[in-house]
């Protein structure tokens, strides 16, 4: 069994602050095979970005990596745990890896345990698959993978293959001993709400909250939420979001944690700046579609970028909403301050390199 307590303590005390973790898109050639060297500079723009962890396995990877017909779980979670490990020791960096588990328990539990042995520190656990289970049900299949690693919650919205999960089952999952954190995301301000209001009447002080609200983040992020006399914020992003223009979400994240430990009011600016956000990912996630595109919309941002070879899907029909890429230009235009293709541009070719031989302190990368 791995536990809360097995994780790097300079680690866990960064995730309990808050920090940015994205989730890991695939890389893909054309022909839809794997593409691992363009993998490898994900994972390497991310950790010269500044993130504190990343997840694999998640929705953004495709939960299709699972399906037999292209059989790339077990190669994608391996792989990328690697890279993740090579080039946090060539930058002397430590981050969190988080592997996504889905399915019923059996299945889960076989994931869990495999990530576990790819060195994962915690999974972002899907209730994807208990759509009409009930509450015992579905919290009794998150004590059992809690047995084999710690846990972080996943509240995903229903228009992309969650559920609607009650308040009940939040009160009673965040007493489960082995939860590191709760993933927010059902885009949704009273489903929020739940999971803020479980963990405050816990009491619990130990379980960190992260926002996977990408159509709400700065404002999830800026607000302190006050309960029956105890206050709760959440403190960082798991987002499928923060997987293109990472650095500025970075940077993003310790604005705000500066500016909270300073307890200054809030700018009139931030607020603002939250807006240019929602708007960005309302183009990369095709809001106007119904998040039809929302996998290649990210695609699309980080092949323009040079880190994907293109922006094929593991199903080939999965592409671009009609006027996607040009609401894609749209935000790119109208909010050039949000990108970070300087930085990009100024590190790609290290980041695809087989033989780095920068030295650590590369004079475009943390």
């Amino acid at each position: 069994m791995k536990t809360i307590c097995d994780i790097d303590s300079d680690v866990l005390k960064a995730v309990r602050r808050g920090v940015a973790i994205p989730a890991q898109v695939l890389a893909l050639n054309e022909d839809g095979s794997f593409a691992p060297n363009y993998q490898r500079a994900l994972c390497r723009y991310f950790i010269d970005s500044g993130v504190g962890g990343i997840a694999v396995g998640v929705h953004s990877t495709q939960f299709a990596i699972r399906d037999p017909e292209y059989g790339l779980f077990e190669t994608v979670l391996r792989e990328t745990s690697r890279f993740i490990d090579e080039w946090c020791r060539f930058r002397g960096k430590k981050i969190l890896k988080v592997g996504g588990v889905c399915g019923r328990t059996e299945q889960a539990l076989a994931e869990a345990e495999f990530e576990v042995s790819c060195g994962y520190d915690a999974v972002l656990l899907s209730l994807a698959a208990f759509h009409d289970a009930s509450v015992k049900t579905m919290l009794e299949h998150c004590r059992k993978v809690a047995e084999v690693v710690p846990l972080i919650g996943f509240y995903l919205q229903p228009r992309v293959g969650g559920r609607y999960l009650p308040l009940e089952f939040w009160r009673q999952f965040v007493r489960i001993e082995n939860v590191l954190a709760v993933k927010i995301a059902p885009f949704n301000r009273y489903c929020t709400f739940d999971v803020v209001r479980a963990l405050a009447e816990s009491g619990r002080e130990d379980l960190t909250l992260y926002t996977g609200n990408d159509d709400n983040l700065l404002i999830d992020l800026l607000s302190e939420y006050e309960i029956g006399g105890r206050k709760i914020r959440i403190r960082g992003g798991l987002l499928g979001h923060w997987s293109v223009w990472t650095k500025r979400a970075v940077e993003l994240l310790d604005e705000i944690h500066a500016l909270t430990d300073s307890g200054e009011p809030i700018p009139p600016e931030l607020l603002t700046r939250a807006m240019k956000i929602t708007d960005a990912n309302a183009a990369f996630f095709d809001a106007a579609h119904a998040f039809a595109g929302c996998i290649p919309g990210l695609h699309e941002v980080l092949h323009h970028q040079g880190l994907l070879p293109g922006i094929r899907c593991l199903d080939a029909e999965e592409t671009l909403s009609e006027g996607q890429r040009e609401e894609i230009r749209r935000v790119y235009r109208a909010y050039p301050e949000l990108n970070d293709d300087e930085f990009v541009a100024a590190n790609l070719e290290l980041w695809l390199s087989d033989n780095p031989v920068e030295s650590k302190s590369h004079p475009g990368a943390q």
